[in-house]
Parts: C-alpha cells; structure tokens; sequence
C-alpha cells in the first residue's frame, strides 16, 4: 500500500525566468536571478530542501518513491513527474533541482522526471516572468 506525503512551497515569479535548459528546472530561494539561471523556473521559495519533513525526505529517499511537481501559477499549472532515489542528500540550503537524468549532487530534488524547464509550456513560462506573480508549488511523494 503507498503512502502519500506532500509538501507545499510558496515562490515568486521573476522577469529574468527564460525557462530553456532541456534536462532540468529548478526552484530557489534566492530572490534574485540572473539570465544565466536558465533552468530556474520559481524564486523567492518559502522552503528549501533542510526545511522539508523529515518523513517526506525519508519516503523520497526510499526505492521506487515517486515524485509529482505541480506548479500552480497566474490560473495554469503544469505537472512534472520524478522520482526519487536512495542516494538523495536533500540537504542544499537554497536550491532544489529536478532533473531528467540520474544524475544526483547536493543540489538534486529527484531524477528521471518527465519534464524539464523547455518542456514546459511558453503560456505558463510567461506567467513566472512576471515578477509580482505568486507562485504554488506542490510536491507529492509516493512510497510503496
């Protein structure tokens, strides 16, 4: 039986989100952000990965867990599945990245997800460009 733990992370939008890097997004806690953060998709995050829940964290960490990102902005949203993995730190003080790969650093939020900041739509891209734009971020973690 799977057990669902959810965490909820408040953002900002910001003038600067371009939203092109194929293989990741991202979302920090910086509330600043420079063209060269091209996989950035939300600042100003209310949360980052030392303040999720201890048991959110642990389910993420365990094999097969499996991550929805729903992304809630200006009346669109956009989902983006991942999963998690066993060598997960979930520990970087501001950033936290979702990647398509396997690829794992302090840095990383989960792998293998089936979309990243290109895949999402320019319509919903335009919505986190606008700087007074209030952004929800849902992460759902399924464990078996």
């Amino acid at each position: 039986m799977s057990t669902d733990f959810v965490e909820y992370i408040r953002a900002k939008g910001h003038r600067n989100v371009l939203a092109v890097h194929p293989a990741t997004l991202e979302f920090t806690r910086s509330n600043d952000l420079s063209r060269r953060g091209d996989c950035i998709v939300a600042v100003s995050a209310d949360k980052a990965m030392p303040s999720l829940n201890a048991d959110f964290k642990e389910k993420l960490r365990r094999q097969g867990a499996r991550l929805t990102v729903l992304i809630e902005a200006g009346g669109l949203a956009e989902t983006v599945n991942a999963y998690g993995s066993t060598s997960l730190t979930l520990a970087h003080p501001t950033e936290m990245v979702v990647r398509k790969s396997s690829y794992v650093c302090g840095r990383t939020l989960a792998v293998k997800a089936d979309k990243a900041a290109a895949d999402l739509s320019r319509g919903f891209v335009e919505k986190l460009r606008d700087p007074s734009q209030k952004i929800r971020i849902t992460l759902t973690v399924k464990s078996w």
